[in-house]
């Protein structure tokens, strides 16, 4: 496993020349940290993130200028080949919520977020019982049953006030994406 298989791509970017509003904009609607700066053939230049933008953003009179005026220019990126080891260490050293993925070229082809590597640490299924459990507690108030996943099967168990509360569990765990079959008990 490698950069390629753990980055989100195509990589939202923009260019030197987006205005910081318009680059303000891509950042909120997203909900990014930040924004790598790529030219024309797609080569990283620079990187520009909220930090960034907010002050610029603020006046009328810099709101208008290009990114090129507020971004970073040093960037630590990482090549595809690099492991989710190697991107973690990095990402951990430099204290980074985000980092670009390059070609041999500098082409941006990704980025990894830190959400990116802590999927690939978590399993599946434990991702699928921590949405239902979600989902239970959303609908009871409080942690009331115990859940477990095994390849898409979901297992509830625990109290019922009544039949009726389990049927409506029941189909309540069915409407979690990624639920292939259920199972409650008493």
């Amino acid at each position: 496993m490698n950069a390629a298989d753990v980055m989100s791509s195509p990589a939202v970017s923009v260019n030197p020349v987006t205005t910081v509003r318009a680059a303000s904009a891509v950042l909120g609607d997203h909900g990014f940290a930040a924004l790598p700066v790529v030219d024309d053939e797609g080569r990283l230049m620079g990187v520009v993130s909220g930090v960034d933008l907010l002050p610029a953003g603020m006046s009328p009179e810099t709101a208008h200028s290009p990114v090129a005026r507020v971004m970073r220019g040093s960037v630590i990126s990482a090549p595809v080949t690099a492991s989710p080891a190697e991107l973690t260490a990095t990402m951990l050293s430099q204290r980074l919520r985000c980092l670009p993925i390059v070609t041999e070229g500098q082409v941006l082809v990704g980025v990894v977020s830190r959400s990116d590597l802590l999927r690939i640490l978590t399993p599946a299924d434990a991702v699928l019982a921590a949405r239902v459990e979600t989902a239970l507690r959303a609908y009871s108030g409080r942690p009331r049953w115990t859940v477990s996943a095994l390849d898409g099967e979901v297992s509830v168990s625990g109290p019922f006030s009544d039949h009726a509360e389990r049927k409506v569990v029941e189909a309540l765990v069915r409407t979690v994406p990624g639920v292939r079959g259920t199972q409650v008990a008493c």
